[in-house]
């Protein structure tokens, strides 16, 4: 069995209100994976159902500043509508989330 794979970890700074535009469309849409605190930096994959590993994209979990609130979670803009495996590392899947077009998905890390 192929051993894991460390998981990295960027620390960028907080976003903002207005500092992410998505363009959403019939067949494209986007996901928001909300995590805590402690997955700060992180970098989370997603990858469709079926697909080689090899299509797997990521981002990192940033801290979020909206309305007074703080919150942490990971941004895929841009997604061709479709049904993406949530990775927790490099051999486990964490979850499974359907990205509509024209739409925001969204999946709460356990």
């Amino acid at each position: 069995m192929p051993a894991e794979t460390p998981v990295h970890v960027h620390l960028d700074g907080p976003s903002y209100p207005g500092s992410v535009v998505l363009e959403l469309g019939a067949d494209v849409g986007a996901l928001v994976i909300y995590t805590g605190a402690d997955q700060l930096g992180r970098e989370i994959e997603i990858s469709p159902v079926g697909a080689p590993p090899r299509q797997r994209t990521h981002a990192a979990v940033r801290e979020r500043r909206t309305n007074g609130r703080v919150r942490y979670g990971a941004l895929y803009p841009n997604l061709p509508a479709n049904h993406y495996i949530i990775w927790q590392d490099t051999m486990t899947a964490i979850g499974m989330v359907r990205v509509p077009g024209a739409a925001i998905a969204e999946f709460v890390w356990p």
